[in-house]
């Protein structure tokens, strides 16, 4: 796989995240994808599980992620995000950091690191 192939499908994983469109969002993951916290726990394996996460994220009124840096090497995407977000405190951003692995143009693995919100005045 080119690297420009799997920085395409990641590109269209954040396309349809900022549409929040379901199902084009999860057609960029494999059927048994897994998704972790960074270095940490497995926080959703499969489309369901997946959809059930993403369903109460998508509903946010001002949910968008803007992409402020890409690394691609190879099948490995690494991205830096400011997403703004509507948390129980308020509306907010938050840094993130998404590493993404892509085989046969499909999203396996897709690990988070997230920073601190901050709340809009």
């Amino acid at each position: 796989m080119k690297s420009s192939d799997a920085a395409a499908v990641v590109q269209r994983q954040l396309d349809a995240y900022n549409a929040k469109d379901m199902e084009a969002w999860l057609a960029t993951y494999s059927v048994q994808a897994e998704q972790f916290v960074l270095h940490g726990e497995r926080i959703a394996h499969g489309h369901e599980e997946m959809r059930e996460r993403m369903r109460l994220r998508f509903a946010e009124p001002d949910l968008h992620a803007q992409l402020v840096s890409r690394l691609i090497m190879g099948h490995i995407v690494v991205d830096l995000e400011q997403i703004t977000r509507n948390f129980p405190q308020g509306n907010g951003i938050i840094e993130m950091v998404c590493v993404y692995e892509v085989v046969d143009g499909l999203i396996v693995k897709a690990s988070f690191a997230m920073g601190t919100p901050v709340f809009k005045g």
